[in-house]
């Protein structure tokens, strides 16, 4: 083992043991940071809709909390039994809602049987408006911190807006998150339980290890008080969550996945996979996300 390697695995645990003993939302109250005026209009405009093989796709605006203009793709398969519970997929850094992993991701779902919601993160895809790029640590950390709380509000009002579709069934909404969507994605479903089947892959917990020697200070949980996922974790019990990893990931240091998954409570369970972080075998993982929600949604 290397110097920097000894010495972020030294950090890792010091993380550890200072969150176990903080209590996580004991220290930071993070639990009502994403409350939001439900009766807001969605403005919602239906931009387009297309018939493709088995699905039918509508392409969808509405507005979010902030005032911000959200693009979203729903597609719900035909010759099936309506209405049809949904499976919210999510994207890492830098994609989009129809990035390949993700398009993967809606086939497969849609050939199941089951409706696919996509939208793309803030400041991806359709929504770019800055040249910058996710950092937690550089001049555009607040930036970075606000684009993914942005996205946790558009994900909510995302869920309202699935929620007066017909044909879709608001009481059976899966949610597949990958790498910084998994991320976004575990606080989404901790603070919103109408997510009653999460599935979250390559992402874990105690994020403020990427501040090094000041991850353990209060200038740190600050900052990471409202995008750790170790902070919103515990609220998904008692539904029922599935982590998916790699076992040689290079961008997700594995100890903060298990980190994660040791903070869940039950029921819970997770998968490893041989890989990196950019060669999960994409096809198996969806294929387990299948199973469980074939199993609790």
């Amino acid at each position: 083992m290397t110097s920097l390697n000894k010495t972020v695995t030294l950090l890792l645990v010091a993380v550890v043991v200072f969150l176990s003993s903080c209590g996580k939302q004991e220290c930071i109250n993070v639990k009502n940071y994403y409350d939001y005026d439900i009766d807001l209009p969605l403005k919602d405009t239906v931009l387009q809709t297309d018939t493709i093989n088995n699905y039918v796709m509508k392409k969808i605006s509405y507005y979010s909390v902030h005032n911000k203009k959200v693009i979203a793709l729903l597609s719900v398969p035909q010759d099936v039994k309506k209405p049809v519970p949904v499976i919210i997929l999510q994207h890492g850094v830098g994609d989009s809602k129809t990035v390949d992993y993700i398009q993967a991701g809606h086939d497969f779902y849609i050939k199941k049987g089951y409706a696919v919601f996509r939208i793309d993160v803030a400041n991806h895809g359709e929504r770019i408006e800055d040249d910058y790029e996710v950092d937690f640590t550089g001049n555009r950390k607040f930036w970075t911190r606000d684009l993914m709380a942005q996205t946790v509000f558009d994900l909510r009002r995302g869920i309202d807006l699935i929620n007066e579709t017909p044909d879709v069934d608001g009481n059976r909404i899966g949610f597949y998150g990958v790498s910084l969507g998994g991320f976004i994605g575990t606080v989404f479903c901790g603070v919103d339980a109408r997510v009653k089947v999460p599935v979250i892959a390559l992402a874990g917990g105690g994020i403020n290890i990427f501040w090094g020697t000041k991850a353990l200070t209060d200038e740190a949980a600050n900052y990471f008080s409202i995008i750790d996922p170790l902070n919103f974790i515990e609220m998904i019990s008692p539904r029922p969550l599935l982590m998916i990893n790699a076992s040689n990931d290079e961008i997700v240091p594995p100890l903060t996945s298990k980190r994660l998954y040791h903070a869940a409570k039950e029921p819970k369970h997770i998968i490893w996979y041989e890989s990196t972080h950019r060669e999960l075998p994409i096809d198996k993982a969806y294929q387990a996300g299948l199973e469980w929600y074939q199993k609790y949604l």
